[in-house]
């Protein structure tokens, strides 16, 4: 059962949430002030934050900051409609996607299971394609020995890639893939651009450019336990 953690300071938003996130089958920590987020977050093993921004003790974008330090855990902002300084700055500590107040809880499920999908690889499995290995449980990338330091978006490209070897995908499907429901955000370079980013990283042709039609992963991947 995967733990989310909602940092909401708001009683019956927090247990309309909860009991909707539960029922999905969902175990959901709820936390009402930063200092009670931080120790559940330390006590547990936290597969998504869902977090408010304007809190009695401090920002949510701070803790969420805190968190990214030491964590590549998934983080959903809640943030007043429209605030974009909010959302540009919550992508700027690393968010994975963020839903404007007030929403539906639908939409939330949505974004939940579709981050959620992402966690489902078990926790010991790595993807080599060559001398390139991506390690789910610690979200790292080796090429041989040598660690390559990737942003998560990065991260998520590439583990697109090797879960889809040799297969044509097109930038609609990855801009799905890595950045979801903030696809709004992103212009038209934003594929090309992290393509060319993650090529000059991992050097070699293993990302082809497949004229009119999209991208591929050259290379066969093999599955590790």
């Amino acid at each position: 059962m995967k733990t989310i953690l909602l940092l909401e300071d708001d009683e019956n938003l927090n247990r309309g949430i909860s009991l909707r996130l539960e029922k999905e089958g969902y175990r959901v920590l709820p936390a009402f002030h930063i200092s009670q987020a931080r120790r559940l977050f330390h006590e547990n093993e936290v597969s998504l934050i869902i977090s408010d921004i304007t809190l009695p003790d401090g920002s949510g974008l701070d803790f969420g900051r805190e968190v990214r330090k030491s964590s590549s855990v998934y983080l959903i902002f809640l943030t007043a409609l429209n605030q974009e300084i909010d959302i540009v700055s919550g992508y700027d500590i690393g968010a994975d996607d963020y839903i404007t107040k007030p929403f539906s809880l639908i939409i939330l499920l949505s974004k939940v299971n579709a981050l959620m999908k992402r966690v489902e690889t078990p926790a010991g499995c790595r993807l080599c394609s060559g001398d390139i290995c991506l390690d789910y449980r610690e979200m790292k990338v080796w090429q041989g020995d040598v660690p390559v330091e990737l942003s998560k978006k990065e991260w998520l490209l590439l583990a697109y890639f090797m879960e889809n070897p040799r297969q044509i995908l097109t930038k609609e499907q990855l801009l799905d893939a890595v950045w979801g429901q903030d696809g709004q955000f992103v212009d038209d370079n934003t594929v090309p651009v992290n393509i060319s980013r993650l090529r000059g990283k991992l050097g070699g042709d293993f990302i082809q450019n497949v004229r009119g039609m999209g991208y591929l992963w050259t290379n066969s991947v093999t599955k590790e336990f």
